[in-house]
Parts: structure tokens; sequence; C-alpha cells
């Protein structure tokens, strides 16, 4: 497997994004069993990308400017969105007494969450096809293999996250200006994206 694969795979999931930041939440929130719940779904989140890669609607849109650029800023309008709504929304960091939320519901969030991340979309359509072999026989497995390492790499790294989260949960409790400061993090974090986005 491809070092650059592998480098850039970890860029990619160590970047700060929605998902991080549901999963950070999570874990400052509600604990370590919600936060690894969340990883878990921010992961299962990753399964459309796949399937939107081996269906070839990634070539399409690879191959169609237009629709590329047309991804590529809805991209970066999600993610100034998500600026946005981080600053606005201050009960989406809040930290209270722990509570088990229903798994069920974590996970359906984790996955909407994924499914609408710009930068998963543009991994899949962008990066992933240059290490399969085009029109070679076992070339699907080699995009689902590739996707496979991505995906536990996605789990380990979120789950590190949420699990640090949930580490330092008590003294978020008892420093309320944190979670100001957290807020504006995640927020100026989503319009780099976005900017870094908008003139990939």
């Amino acid at each position: 497997m491809s070092p650059a694969f592998l480098l850039t795979t970890l860029a990619v999931v160590l970047t700060p994004g929605p998902g991080v930041v549901f999963t950070l939440a999570a874990g400052l929130s509600h604990g370590r069993r919600a936060s690894l719940v969340a990883a878990f779904a921010c992961t299962l989140g990753v399964v459309p990308h796949l399937l939107a890669s081996v269906t070839g609607l990634a070539a399409l849109l690879n191959a169609s400017p237009v629709a590329f650029e047309a991804v590529k800023y809805l991209g970066v309008g999600y993610l100034l969105y998500m600026a946005w709504a981080t600053l606005r929304d201050r009960e989406a960091l809040e930290v209270g007494p722990a509570e088990r939320r229903p798994a069920g519901r974590v996970v359906v969030s984790g996955v909407l969450m994924n499914l609408l991340n710009p930068k998963l979309t543009m991994f899949f359509v962008a990066f992933l096809p240059q290490f399969v072999p085009a029109g070679r026989s076992g070339s699907v497995g080699a995009m689902l293999e590739l996707s496979a390492v991505f995906m536990a790499l996605t789990f380990v790294v979120f789950a590190a996250y949420g699990m640090s989260a949930a580490a330092v949960r008590d003294r978020v409790l008892a420093r309320p200006r944190v979670l100001s400061a957290v807020r504006r993090v995640f927020a100026v974090s989503f319009v780099g994206l976005g900017a870094r986005l908008a003139v990939a």
C-alpha cells in the first residue's frame, strides 16, 4: 500500500471537520460510550461515499468540470454554514451531567453528518481513484481495500478524539469558559477548511 495514500488519509482523518466536532461533543457531553458510538457512526457515514465511487458517480464528477465545481462549492457553503451554526448553537457543545443517549439516535446523527461532509466527497472523487488501477480486473476490490483502510483509520482517530474529550470532561465542567473557546476554534477550523476547499 502506497505511503502517500496512508499519509494523505491520516491528514484527511485528523483534520478537524464535522465528524470530529460531533465526536468531541459526544465525548464532552455524554462520556466515553457516546464518543465511541459517535466514532462508529461517522465511520459508517463513509459507506455512501464508497458506494458512489464504486458505482461510477465519482468518475462522472471527475470527468465533468461543471459537476465537480458544483460539488466543491456546495462543500464550501456547507463548511461555512457549519462555522456559523457552531457559533450560533451554544447547546451543541454544552456540557452537562453524563447521561446515556440512545445509540440509534447517535448513529443516525453521525451518519447524516458524514454523508454531508464535503471533505469525504472530495477524497473519494479526486484522491482515491488515483490509487486504483483503471480498466483492470480487481479495481473494485482494490478500491474496497483502500476504503476499508480509510474507514479503520477514521474509527481509530475519531475514537481517540472522543475518548480524549471524555477524559477531560470533568475539567471542562469546572471551566465553562473553555466551551466558548472550543466553539470558536471549531468555527475557525470550518472557515479554514472552506477556504482551502475553495482554492483546491
